[in-house]
């Protein structure tokens, strides 16, 4: 990791995470963290487990101790934080106050900047667990970053500090850059279980269970080389009933989906929908076979109101319907 040619005076307000982890990284990296600010419990503690000896602090009084602020609050909380921070006069002229929103980019800032002070939108392309496991997970990561001028040698050398790769995002792509990592990752989680609990639907349990396959066994070689081909082909990764126009195939999931998982069926049909646009734009599925499948997505589609749908059961899951399979 590259070493800093001077150490800077580091604050930190959000001992959540993400702030606690890249502290944590800056500490690593030859900087200094001067206090921090945390008001619950968990943050007290991953403050203390992965920054010991640094003091905990009002957001005011961390403000003034520090060269470099690192904001780790929240979106919908990073404004207010801003403002009042400002308004006090806790940030001053001249010193670097940089947040980790994938959102916001420097307008939010303003207040800041508008006192003089050096800003910085700096957001890692990466989710945290707030523990040591994540500071080697680090190496590599993309850092969506924004910043003047002014500030970029020092955006730069931050990101290298804490073991990463600088993608620049201009200030009126902020949302857009945040939305295309929330649509792949977040999104990708609600896809995965909503495949497992039908995968679980589909088991054969009977017997003693002692050389069972689970649903995430079934699903993990198949999803890590359909995301390893997706990241490096795009399009033309995809396989499957969609791509190879089979109707009948596709007719029979949305019914056995609907029958036993009605749940689903939305994501189903919405993912669906969106796999043969892309296939029929490239010419792999022809436009009369693209109408039929078209067709039987709308049906399902209205087949399934949403009073139809199976209720959950007090773990989250599909309830059981009456007379179905489910073990």
């Amino acid at each position: 990791m590259t070493q800093p040619s001077t150490g800077l005076r580091v604050g930190a307000i959000g001992a959540g995470r993400v702030g606690a982890t890249l502290s944590a990284a800056l500490v690593r990296a030859g900087h200094e963290i001067v206090a921090v600010a945390g008001e619950s419990d968990a943050s007290r503690q991953r403050s203390a487990a992965l920054l010991p000896g640094v003091p905990l602090a009002k957001p005011s009084d961390v403000a003034r101790a520090c060269d470099l602020l690192l904001l780790t609050v929240p979106d919908d909380m990073l404004p207010n934080v801003v403002a009042m921070l400002s308004a006090s006069g806790a940030i001053r002229e001249g010193q670097y106050v940089v947040h980790t929103s994938g959102r916001h980019g420097l307008a939010v800032l303003e207040p800041a900047a508008a006192v003089g002070a050096r800003v910085i939108a700096l957001h890692p392309a990466m989710t945290f667990t707030g523990t040591e496991v994540d500071l080697p997970r680090l190496a590599g990561c993309v850092f969506g970053v924004t910043a003047g001028d002014a500030e970029r040698e020092l955006t730069e050398r931050l990101v290298a500090d804490l073991g990463g790769r600088t993608m620049w995002v201009p200030e009126d792509r902020r949302t857009l850059y945040h939305a295309g990592l929330a649509h792949g990752a977040n999104h990708l989680v609600t896809l995965v279980t909503q495949a497992m609990e039908l995968l679980s639907q589909a088991m054969d349990v009977t017997g003693d269970g002692s050389d069972a396959v689970s649903p995430a066994d079934t699903l993990r070689p198949l999803l890590t080389a359909a995301l390893d081909n997706a990241l490096a082909q795009g399009d033309s990764a995809l396989t499957g009933p969609i791509v190879r126009g089979d109707v009948e195939t596709v007719r029979a999931h949305l019914a056995d989906i609907a029958a036993t998982a009605p749940h689903t069926l939305p994501s189903y049909v919405a993912m669906a929908r969106a796999t043969l646009e892309r296939v029929v734009l490239d010419g792999r599925v022809l436009p009369i076979r693209a109408a039929k499948l078209a067709s039987v997505l709308d049906a399902a589609e209205v087949s399934t109101p949403l009073d139809r749908q199976a209720p959950l059961d007090h773990q989250g899951a599909p309830a059981a319907r009456p007379g179905s399979s489910r073990r």
